[in-house]
């Protein structure tokens, strides 16, 4: 199947970025494009899923210039592979990422870079065939993730062994009645592998569950927010160079971030109109439809999904997305513990001897975020504590 070749391709380009040597000879290029543009303007990276929200937003309402800072049209890149090769060389100085890959880029490939905000929190379901009704259901089945080094891939595997079963690479077949398949896949590949029954479902950010939902393929299981209780999917990941370096810079980008995402929060229709392929910048290939069913859903969708159980924990008032960009340590440190025990293909020996609480610490730089948050209201206006601390709440 093509989705399987192109995935295989990826994750060879990936395995080898994500290891010293490999990132080595972009590392070098990234060096030699910061010193002969010092000055770089905002240049963003990004994948056409809704992870990407605040980064398109502030470019779309010219919040970088507001800031005073020049800011190219994003680029929109079509795989992983991509996001990663293009930042760890200096063709773009902002991305997002899946939470888990920023452990990967600094520790496994050495990358001089870091975390100085949360793009967005929930934003992803287990999306499965009508006939499935419950997580034992998938038994002896094959279900996909975007990547093994993903909240999606975290999150399936707790839900998998809370009901008895194990999580299995089989790529011959021959699954027990107790496993469940895992394989990597494409995101826009999902859907159409789910309408052909190639898969029995599916773990993604969206809009991909909503697409599932809106052509009648499939159907929400659980949402990831209803399972680990306000968690980071993608972060925005920035080089340590420019952090250190050029402060104003930075500020600036992390401030105008924070701003969309307190646009976001109150222009829910608005920001599906902008994203869709019918919004003047065509940021993604999406339908309104399908966004306007994770960005501002009808009221009557909270009650159906309570229904089918897909919503569990109704007292968290979870939204199918939502935004707030401050990167909690507990969150880091619960994270780095769960990978340790997730089945992840390809090399992760740097996993065992990290320390939670000092990767927290190392990897995540939130001085910028602090102050953007402050610009922009302050905690209360995002929900957030004033004390920027918390506890973790995973539950299936």
């Amino acid at each position: 199947m093509c989705f399987d070749t192109m995935t295989r391709r990826d994750m060879l380009k990936l395995s080898a970025l994500f290891s010293a040597g490999g990132a080595l000879p972009l590392l070098t290029a990234l060096q030699a494009r910061a010193q002969s543009e010092p000055d770089a303007p905002v240049r963003i990276g990004y994948l056409p899923i809704t992870d990407a929200t605040p980064l398109l937003v502030a470019h779309n309402n010219g919040y970088f210039e507001q800031a005073g800072l020049k800011a190219e049209k994003p680029t929109l890149l079509r795989s992983w592979a991509q996001v990663i090769e293009a930042f760890i060389s200096g063709q773009v100085n902002v991305v997002h990422l899946l939470s888990p890959m920023t452990l990967w880029a600094r520790y496994g490939s050495q990358v001089p870079a870091k975390v100085v905000a949360w793009n967005h929190i929930g934003g992803s379901a287990l999306t499965v065939q009508p006939e499935v009704n419950d997580v034992a259901d998938l038994a002896g089945k094959t279900v996909a993730i975007p990547f093994w080094h993903s909240i999606h891939n975290v999150v399936l595997q707790y839900l998998l062994r809370e009901n008895g079963l194990t999580a299995v690479v089989r790529k011959g077949g021959g699954v027990g009645p107790k496993e469940v398949n895992l394989v990597v896949m494409a995101p826009s590949d999902m859907p159409p592998a789910l309408a052909q029954k190639q898969i029995a479902g599916y773990i993604v950010a969206e809009p991909f569950n909503a697409v599932a939902e809106t052509m009648g393929i499939g159907k929400v299981l659980r949402f990831t927010g209803d399972v680990w209780r306000d968690h980071a999917c993608c972060v925005v990941f920035m080089h340590e160079r420019d952090l250190q370096e050029r402060p104003v810079w930075s500020q600036g980008v992390v401030s105008a971030i924070v701003k969309a995402q307190a646009w976001i929060r109150t222009h829910r229709a608005e920001t599906a109109q902008l994203l869709s392929k019918e919004g003047a910048n065509r940021y993604t290939p999406h339908t309104l439809a399908a966004l306007d069913k994770v960005l501002a859903p009808p009221a009557s969708d909270e009650q159906s999904y309570l229904a089918t159980r897909a919503i569990r924990h109704p007292q968290w008032a979870e939204k199918r997305i939502d935004f707030q960009p401050y990167p909690f340590a507990s969150y880091t440190e619960e994270l780095v513990r769960r990978l340790q025990g997730t089945l992840i293909e390809g090399e992760h020996g740097f996993l065992a001897s990290l320390d939670p609480a000092k990767a927290a610490r190392d990897l995540v730089d939130d001085r910028y975020v602090r102050r953007a948050i402050e610009e922009n209201g302050g905690a209360a206006g995002f929900g957030l504590p004033a004390s920027y601390e918390r506890s973790e709440a995973v539950q299936a």
